[in-house]
């Protein structure tokens, strides 16, 4: 049998790449980590570490072992957490959300759960995509509103402990124009006539998604202005400091600015929920299930007010 202690000091080494620094993070001597290795290859037996004055090298079978132990150490994390929530005096729920989901979406969801489950101690915590998920991969939050832009979703289908991603809704990124720009008057605009535009990123995650769009159009992407924030991306817009593509959900057009449709290719990101295929939280369902109401009211079906008609 693989002892688990065994696999969490490979995993160490995998992390920090040498047997000394695993050594240091474990808080054990460097030989207790060599003897630990060596133990795991014997019950294995097969290599799993190759060490060299470059580091360490996990073979195959370290690699896979690896991801055993991963998997292994965030099902325990799973398994505390909910143990802990059975020994609260109050049943808890943690939501994982990034900031414009937050602000939009989560609001009227909450406002519905909070009236329904009065009972539950709520905690809500910003966090994007990338760490979100670990979050409840490993138990620290019972779910997470998130998003991707091209590609898969977050979450892989079959990994291990299992997570499924919800679709709530498509989130298409509209351009925002100063007031005086030169097609801010029109209903739609292709962004190969943007090549003479400097840009405004609302989300710095959207330079290489926005490069790409841009190269389809033909053009090379420069960029004015980098934010993390799509409100304050707009106004440097209304300032005329740049265009930008936001997500419908982050718009707050103004008087100084033009939100126009754009031609497709239409860049979009997606929304979802992530959720614990195991062990499912009756609160997080509940919660999950305002939020898919919550997004409905979102969707957009018609233009957003600054669009011209």
């Amino acid at each position: 049998m693989i002892d688990v202690q065994r696999l969490r000091v490979l995993r160490a080494v995998a992390e920090h790449g040498s047997f000394n620094r695993a050594a240091g993070a474990l808080l054990v001597t460097p030989s207790a980590v060599s003897q630990h290795i060596a133990a795991l290859e014997r019950t294995v037996g097969h290599p799993v570490a190759v060490r060299s004055t470059r580091g360490v090298t996990l073979t195959e079978a370290g690699r896979l072992l690896v991801e055993v132990a991963e998997s292994i150490s965030a099902e325990l994390d799973q398994v505390r957490h909910a143990i802990d929530r059975l020994t609260a005096q109050r049943p808890r729920l943690t939501v994982a959300t990034f900031t414009s989901g937050g602000r939009h979406l989560l609001p009227a969801a909450l406002a519905r759960f909070v009236a329904e489950h009065p009972e539950v101690e709520l905690t809500v915590r910003e966090s994007e995509p990338e760490d979100a998920v670990p979050m409840v991969r490993g138990g620290a939050a019972d779910l997470a509103l998130a998003y991707h832009f091209d590609g898969p979703p977050p979450v892989r289908p079959g990994e291990r402990p299992g997570l499924d991603w919800v679709p709530l809704m498509e989130d298409p990124l509209w351009l925002v124009l100063p007031r005086g720009h030169r097609l801010a008057d029109r209903t739609s605009v292709d962004l190969a006539e943007l090549r003479a535009d400097r840009w405004v990123l609302g989300c710095l995650k959207t330079e290489a998604f926005l490069r790409r769009y841009a190269e389809l159009a033909g053009f090379d992407l420069r960029v004015a202005a980098s934010t993390t924030d799509y409100f304050f991306a707009q106004t440097l817009v209304a300032a005329g400091v740049g265009v930008s593509l936001i997500p419908h959900v982050s718009l707050a057009p103004t008087q100084e600015s033009a939100v126009v449709r754009v031609e497709p290719p239409r860049p979009a990101r997606h929304i979802g929920l992530v959720l614990p295929r195991r062990r499912p939280q009756p609160h997080a369902q509940a919660l999950a299930a305002a939020l898919t109401a919550a997004a409905s009211t979102h969707a957009p079906t018609h233009a957003p007010t600054g669009e011209r008609p």
